[in-house]
């Protein structure tokens, strides 16, 4: 029996991929595929609204794929901003995946999973993504994990961009507020998942001042509001967190 990064064992049992592929792609069947989808449909919209056609936001969900992202680049065009503030802004957007990437890697990577493959799959990694690995890998054999990873993240990246292109040319159908309604529950959820998956004091103290100071710099420096609410949150959540742990650990 060998011991598997994260402290699980796996025996030398042969590992079906392709059942395992399929049934991470039966995970689309799920409270967060659903909510992203519908999230995806609302994009459809107001990305139809602000003069993109159907071949560019397809082609937008299909490599971009996070969506935060899609909405810097549809805001940036919006506001007539210039290719490089366009490119500057989604770059960093696409950053704060960094993190979920590094700790993806050791979840995914079993003793035959190639370098390229973790590469590839890097690509689907995206909140919904982590969230639904970071909730079921532990039932998922190591050599098995990408499989069941590709599964879900290759499904559900076609499914939204065939809903994309549907929504798309049906788009002037829908009422504004019900499209708005569909794209706000992306946030709500990912909100409401990471509190529940706090194991952390620092993490939910992250998540409180995120929230307090993101309004805060907004008034401030509009331009940076996300990235500087994050940094000052999460470096005086972290201190605050630690201290709180250490008055505990000295309680006699």
């Amino acid at each position: 029996m060998n011991s598997s990064p994260d402290g699980s064992s796996q025996t030398d049992v042969p590992i079906d991929r392709f059942r395992w592929f399929l049934l991470g792609a039966r995970g689309i069947v799920s409270l967060p595929a659903l909510i992203l989808m519908s999230s995806f449909i609302g994009f459809a919209g107001f990305a139809r609204e602000a003069g993109f056609s159907l071949g560019e936001t397809v082609f937008m969900v299909g490599t971009i794929w996070a969506l935060p992202s899609h909405l810097v680049l549809v805001g940036g065009v919006i506001t007539g901003a210039s290719t490089l503030t366009i490119v500057i802004g989604v770059s960093l957007a696409s950053v704060r995946l960094m993190p979920m990437v590094m700790s993806q890697v050791p979840i995914l990577r079993g003793k035959n999973t190639s370098r390229w493959t973790l590469i590839l799959l890097s690509h689907f990694i995206a909140i919904t993504s982590w969230v639904f690995l970071q909730e079921r890998y532990r039932d998922v054999p190591q050599d098995a994990r990408a499989s069941y990873f590709a599964g879900f993240g290759i499904t559900i990246t076609i499914i939204c961009t065939i809903l994309v292109g549907f929504t798309h040319a049906l788009a002037g159908q829908f009422p504004p507020i019900l499209a708005a309604a569909l794209f706000f529950l992306t946030p709500v959820y990912f909100l409401t998942s990471l509190w529940g998956a706090a194991h952390l004091l620092s993490d939910r103290y992250a998540m409180i001042a995120g929230m307090a100071l993101g309004p805060v710099f907004h008034l401030i420096w509009p331009e940076f509001d996300v990235l500087l609410a994050g940094a000052v949150g999460g470096v005086s959540a972290y201190l605050l967190g630690n201290l709180v742990q250490s008055r505990k650990k000295n309680r006699p």
